[in-house]
């Protein structure tokens, strides 16, 4: 049974693709790294619902417990404009590397589940992560799941976020559109 690392952002992003693969006949890791979340809290829930979610599916995760942004924020400073590009790079890297270290057959990402992430960069830097790393990215457009992962993480009472994770995406999300503006 070939095995896959795979990433996951969040447990509602994670509940379509682990079932979906293992349909398939991989065998799953799941793997939680996201520097990108802020603030602590909103980390701290994530894993939480990741935990809890994995607990009720089986899945052994792989968790980075240290909750350091400061290298995201490092690498997007005066950047802000490539700060989606810079993080998926920055999980995908990482996943790679894990990977590879781990013997994995195959790496891939939740972040590939939703509708709001842009899949085609994720896709791309994906097959770039895996040339870089010398392990294959295991690619699924899991976006057909997207309606489905909400539906199973409500019946589940997973903790269900409003925003991607990044203090950008927060504001975006919640603040006036004259602070908003200021982001473009």
């Amino acid at each position: 049974m070939p095995k896959v690392l795979l990433h996951i952002c969040c447990g509602p992003c994670a509940s379509y693709p682990v079932p979906a693969l293992r349909e398939e006949g991989f065998e799953l890791m799941g793997y939680y790294y996201n520097p990108n979340i802020h603030p602590f809290i909103e980390w701290q829930k994530r894993k939480q619902g990741l935990e809890q979610y994995a607990e009720a599916v089986d899945l052994r995760v792989i968790y980075e417990e240290k909750y350091n942004p400061v290298e995201y924020f490092q690498n997007i400073s005066y950047r802000e404009s490539r700060r989606c590009f810079i993080c998926y790079q920055m999980r995908l890297e990482q996943a790679a590397h894990i990977a590879k270290k781990g013997k994995f057959d195959y790496f891939s990402s939740t972040l590939l589940v939703s509708k709001h992430q842009q899949h085609e960069l994720i896709h791309e830097l994906g097959k770039a992560s895996s040339e870089k790393h010398g392990i294959p990215f295991l690619y699924r457009d899991f976006r057909v799941g997207y309606k489905e992962t909400g539906e199973i993480s409500r019946a589940m009472g997973l903790y269900r976020q409003q925003y991607c994770g990044c203090l950008y995406s927060e504001v975006e999300r919640y603040a006036p559109p004259e602070v908003r503006k200021l982001l473009k």
